[in-house]
Order: C-alpha cells, then structure tokens, then sequence
C-alpha cells in the first residue's frame, strides 16, 4: 500500500515515531462513484485518522455518516475562506455531518484530513474534524476547517464511515487512506 499526505524521512521511509499510526484500508476507484464507504473497521486504537486527495465531477460538499446512521442527530460547524472571502456556519438535528467541498478541476485535487476522536469510547458522543484545501492552479486557494458529531449515539464504537457527494461523483483515482492511531 501506498502512503498518501506522509512525511518521508530523508531515508525514503514513511516517517512514524513509535509506529503511532497503522493502515487500516485504502481505497482508490477507479471509476467515478458517489460514495466511499470503510467498513469492519477494528475497535483496537485510540483515534482514527482519514487521508484524502479527492476530485469531482462538480464542486460538491461531502457528508460524512457513522455506521449507517441517518437519523437527525448529527449536528456541525464550519470555516472555510479562499483568501478574499470568509464564511461561517452550522447546522443541527441533520442526517449527516456535513464535510468540506470538493473541487472539480481535474488537476487540483482536494486533500483532506479527517479525525474521528475517541471513536470506539461507548461513553462518550461520536466526533469529527476536518481539514481541508486546494490550490486551483493559482487562480484561487480554498481552506475550510469543519467539525461535527453524532450526538445521542454512545452505545457502539464506529465501525464503518461512509463519505458521499449529493449531486456529484468523485473523480475516478481520487484516494482515501483510513488509519488507526494507537
């Protein structure tokens, strides 16, 4: 498997002190598709951490659901400017965590982070955050910080994350890498 978003130390190896952070999956389609769903994942690590370099077929935002859940208790916030505007805002009692836009020009692919705290602790509510940006070739430069929770949900840990687009595709060769943090 293939690191994305890594430092490489100046050996040519993924640098990971103490082995922190474990390769859960990975998924590259190679068609366009509307969604990316990780499944099964283990209840065996602290934090979870998602890598993305994502396109698609028109700038679209993403939602982001925790094992099938599509209930109103999802709730969320945002930031997000390009250098000449800012804007701001949240929802809650949604169906899904709303996440950052993905651009649709096809050579300048959106990176995304994406952590999910304490993902597996039965007593606490299911969190999110994310980064994400884009340089679209000089023209314009996009930042957005988001964050949301899954609210009234303690009784299991996250076992599967599902990322779609509504009314877009990812591009195909857009890359998501899941990681396990311990």
């Amino acid at each position: 498997m293939t690191p994305i978003l890594g430092i490489m130390a100046s050996s040519g190896n993924l640098w990971a002190p103490g082995k922190d952070f474990d390769s859960i999956a990975t998924v590259t389609p190679y068609t366009t598709t509307t969604t990316v769903t990780f499944s099964s994942i283990p209840a065996t690590y602290r934090h979870l951490q998602l890598r993305a370099s994502a396109a698609s077929s028109a700038a679209a935002n993403m939602t982001v659901r925790f094992n099938g859940v599509t209930s109103g208790d999802y709730s969320w916030h945002y930031i997000e400017g390009n250098g000449a505007t800012a804007s701001a805002g949240a929802g809650s009692n949604q169906t899904s965590i709303l996440g950052p836009v993905v651009t649709n020009t096809a050579s300048a692919y959106t990176g995304i982070i994406m952590d999910f705290l304490d993902y597996k602790d039965t007593n606490k509510n299911k969190t999110a955050r994310m980064f994400a940006g884009v340089d679209l070739n000089g023209s314009n430069t996009w930042l957005s910080v988001f964050s949301g929770t899954l609210y009234n949900y303690t009784s299991s840990a996250i076992s599967s994350i599902t990322i779609t687009l509504s009314g877009a595709t990812f591009a195909a060769n857009s890359h998501w890498a899941l990681y396990g943090i311990k």
